[in-house]
């Protein structure tokens, strides 16, 4: 009999600490960033850069993409692992694609270096959804499958859309994956210019999110799967409920009212089933910028108690865009695994709420937030397992 709540049945992970979920599991725990220097940035192309870019890697079969061998990569990794731990897959399989810009440097080569000219078996490789077909054929997966993109929150986008077809009855299970190589020059130089990016100082003094003196964030590259399901033995988690909203405001700032992120907090607690009292821990969008940092900790500090613990993992993986929030999530994940939240230490003086280093996970809720550029609020709610 399938229990009534929706389990985290698995997971798979390609970061820039390298391919595999335990390679994710290791970096976050030892406390050392992901992210190296780079040549090849800034306008001339001359200049080193900081970045958590995923190395080569993956099955060759999968063709010459970094970005294709990640997202299959993870996949793969997250249907095995969700297998392994007890996950009895139904007849329709669903797949969800987070994703916000799709296979950057391919579409660069075709346009720059291929001059438009490509076999149309290359070329269909380019549509996003030739993935997605690809990945459902190989496992003979018959529900729907699409693509969404919210920004940063677009992970969080992934998973609500999974749980809209679980709770509507249009599958059995569904895969959702997350993925982002952007991390690419031209990439880095924008989001340098817009004044969020930091690509000159190293992540733990550049990325300081709820403490004094962040500049920013160190960008990233990620793919993250996941596996939803009623049906698992050992899942790592429980996904309760969540909640998005849009601020409606402008292109890249925060409503400075935080109506509608509150709401989006607020909202998520009552699709969960729980109240603010049970929070436990924030998993917070946490990108070291002024305005996301103040936005989540006034919120946190209105609605929860003061035993409510803050903190955000993008010193150390870096900011994954697209993928941030499905990286944040498998964190969540590993701090219910093994009774340790792996926050990254304190730099400098910060919010009184705000982790130093891995701690005891408490036994209870915790909210993982993603704030999206352009004002995409999302909050989901997870618990234990047990």
């Amino acid at each position: 009999m399938r229990s009534p709540r929706l389990a985290l049945s698995g997971l798979g992970a390609v970061t820039g600490y390298g391919w595999g979920l335990d390679k994710l599991r290791k970096g976050l725990f030892s406390g050392v960033p992901a992210a190296m220097r780079h040549d090849g940035y800034g306008r001339a192309r001359d200049e080193k850069a900081w970045a958590a870019v995923v190395p080569d890697g993956g099955d060759p079969a999968d063709g010459p993409s970094r970005f294709i061998r990640a997202m299959r990569g993870a996949a793969r990794e997250a249907i095995t692992d969700a297998r392994e731990r007890g996950w009895r897959e139904g007849r329709r399989v669903g797949l969800v694609h987070a994703v916000v810009l799709y296979d950057p440097p391919s579409w660069r080569g075709f346009h720059v270096d291929d001059g438009d000219q490509r076999s149309v078996r290359d070329y269909l490789g380019l549509m996003p959804s030739t993935s997605l077909s690809q990945l459902m054929k190989e496992f003979g997966f018959h529900g729907p499958a699409m693509n969404v993109g919210a920004m940063c929150a677009s992970g969080n986008a992934g998973l609500l859309t999974a749980k809209t077809w679980l709770d509507a009855g249009v599958v059995d299970d569904v895969v959702v994956v997350a993925t982002d190589l952007s991390a690419q020059p031209e990439h880095l130089q924008h989001f340098s210019e817009l004044g969020v990016a930091v690509t000159d100082t190293p992540p733990l003094q550049a990325c300081r999110p709820f403490q004094e003196g962040s500049l920013g964030y160190t960008m990233a590259e990620a793919s993250v799967g996941a596996v939803l399901s009623r049906s698992a033995d050992r899942p790592y988690a429980h996904l309760l409920g969540g909640a998005m909203s849009h601020d409606a405001h402008h292109v890249t700032s925060i409503n400075p009212d935080l109506v509608h992120i509150e709401r989006c907090f607020r909202e998520a607690l009552d699709n969960a089933g729980v109240d603010a009292a049970s929070v436990r821990s924030l998993n917070a969008h946490g990108p070291g910028t002024r305005q996301c940092d103040q936005a989540e900790a006034a919120v946190a500090d209105r609605l929860f108690g003061p035993d409510a613990a803050l903190y955000s993992v993008k010193p150390l993986v870096g900011h994954c865009q697209g993928a941030a929030s499905a990286v944040e999530l498998a964190a969540t994940a590993f701090g219910y695994e093994t009774g340790t939240v792996p926050a990254p230490p304190r730099v400098a003086r910060g919010h009184q709420r705000l982790l130093d280093g891995p701690q005891p996970a408490a036994d209870g809720i915790t909210l993982k937030s993603s704030i999206g550029m352009g004002g995409h609020n999302s909050v989901v709610a997870l618990a234990p397992a047990q």
